[in-house]
């Protein structure tokens, strides 16, 4: 096994996020579950949704693209594959996420449908809820997988999100392949409820076939993916099937379960919840991080702790203070 080029090569939806303030009431009246997110299947549905809109932000988006933009953010060498159109919202993606210092080089689809959009509306609580036009990334086709990249990156981390479509669910079946094929590890995120709820099945027998190597769902996926009713109960089940499972929950931290290892931390404190956008993709961020660099589980998860904390405290997916020098501060 050859030294890797890359810390984490992610797979995921290439989405530019628009961001717009709301109140509960329109979230209400557009009849969508607050704090969740909902799928959008055409350009009309989304064009009438953005109209509604009030005045938005544009900010290259996605949720495993986040995580990589975090790793690069704190120093981390990583690669992002994930498919946009030949547009305008395109080009954007592809400028911040380079820009972002994460190398990105897969092949624009030409035509229709367009580049990928999540439509997130952000209440006065600080939550968001997300409606999202999958676009060109649903498209994702095996073929545009550069396995070389694959091979060269220590973990590669996969979205749920992403295995909603037919095409990028057999692109992510053969990244797993290759990926184990050079011994590298998997890591996977549920990313929703409902993606667990439409595909639980798939990600079960992913686990029982020993294909995933870290597992990381917040505390309604765990209980969704393992069918149980209480959370020690789901822990202890989770913890038989993963060699290690990352599990937030929001306000009272996160822990993580490896064999007979069991850690956890307290959520960092904030001065004020802006935008809870990216929380999740953030955490995986400084915990997939931590442990490129061969630290703790303990430390791993106090880094994702701190990403976290950062990232809800103003608008957007994107850290705005340098991470690097955050986690320095805060971990030494």
């Amino acid at each position: 096994m050859t030294s890797p080029t890359y810390d984490v090569v992610a797979i995921g939806n290439a989405i530019v996020d628009i961001l717009a303030q709301a109140e509960d009431s329109f979230i209400e009246e557009i009849g969508v579950a607050k704090g969740s997110m909902q799928l959008m299947f055409s350009p009309e549905e989304a064009d009438a949704l953005y109209a509604k809109m009030g005045p938005g932000r544009e900010v290259s988006g996605g949720s495993a693209s986040n995580t990589v933009a975090g790793i690069a953010a704190l120093g981390g060498r990583t690669a992002f594959i994930g498919q946009v159109a030949d547009d305008q919202l395109g080009a954007v993606f592809a400028h911040d996420l380079r820009a972002a210092g994460v190398d990105y080089n897969t092949a624009v689809r030409p035509g229709q449908p367009t580049t990928a959009r999540c439509l997130i509306f952000v209440t006065p609580d600080g939550q968001r809820t997300m409606n999202t036009f999958l676009g060109a990334s649903q498209f994702l086709p095996a073929a545009a997988l550069d396995e070389t990249v694959i091979a060269a990156g220590a973990i590669l981390y996969l979205e749920g999100y992403l295995w909603d479509p037919e095409e990028p669910r057999a692109a992510m079946r053969k990244a797993i392949d290759i990926a184990r094929a050079n011994g590298r590890k998997v890591a996977f995120t549920l990313s929703d409820v409902f993606c667990i709820s439409r595909h639980g099945d798939d990600f079960r027998a992913l686990i029982a076939d020993g294909l995933i190597d870290i597992l990381f769902a917040n505390e309604n996926e765990l209980l969704a993916l393992t069918q149980k009713d209480g959370f020690e109960e789901a822990i202890a089940a989770i913890a038989a099937q993963v060699p290690l499972a990352v599990v937030t929950r929001s306000e009272q931290g996160a822990l993580a379960v490896s064999g007979e290892e069991r850690v956890q931390v307290p959520a960092e404190p904030i001065a004020k919840l802006v935008d809870t956008t990216g929380a999740g993709d953030m955490f995986a961020a400084g915990f997939l991080h931590g442990q490129a660099q061969g630290r703790s589980i303990e430390e791993s998860l106090r880094l994702g702790a701190i990403c976290a904390a950062e990232i809800i405290q103003h608008y957007g997916a994107r850290a705005e203070v340098d991470l690097k020098k955050l986690a320095a501060e805060k971990l030494g």
